[in-house]
């Protein structure tokens, strides 16, 4: 079982950044990959980058260059800093650890309850 809390969003001007946070609980946090996904009002669950257990990464085109995600396996931590904020990425982030680096939402296995990010214009 794995336990995971986002914490980081809020409101922030377009061109500015935020560093989302998601901590996890157990002792095979190392052993998992992890991803970030969002969701807008009326849209579907949508992918935005992935980590592996060995720090491999994999972004979304609309996020590539100005999104970043790391982990820290010592603090239990997965990181998504992003950079030149859009209106568009508007949504809640969630989090989520999963047995397989993947961009589909059904690959993972345990979920944060999300965090808002919004972005004005």
């Amino acid at each position: 079982q794995v336990q995971l809390v986002e914490s980081g969003g809020g409101l922030v001007q377009a061109g500015g950044s935020l560093r989302l946070s998601c901590a996890a609980s157990g002792r095979t946090f190392s052993s998992y990959d992890m991803g970030w996904f969002r969701q807008a009002p009326g849209k579907e669950r949508e992918f935005v980058a992935a980590i592996s257990f060995n720090s491999g990464t994999v972004y979304a085109d609309s996020v590539k260059g100005r999104f970043t995600i790391s982990r820290d396996n010592a603090k239990n931590t997965v990181y998504l800093q992003m950079n030149s904020l859009k209106p568009e990425d508007t949504a809640v982030y969630y989090c989520a650890a999963g047995p397989h680096l993947s961009s589909s939402w059904s690959a993972y296995h345990y979920w944060g309850q999300g965090t808002q990010v919004t972005v004005s214009s």
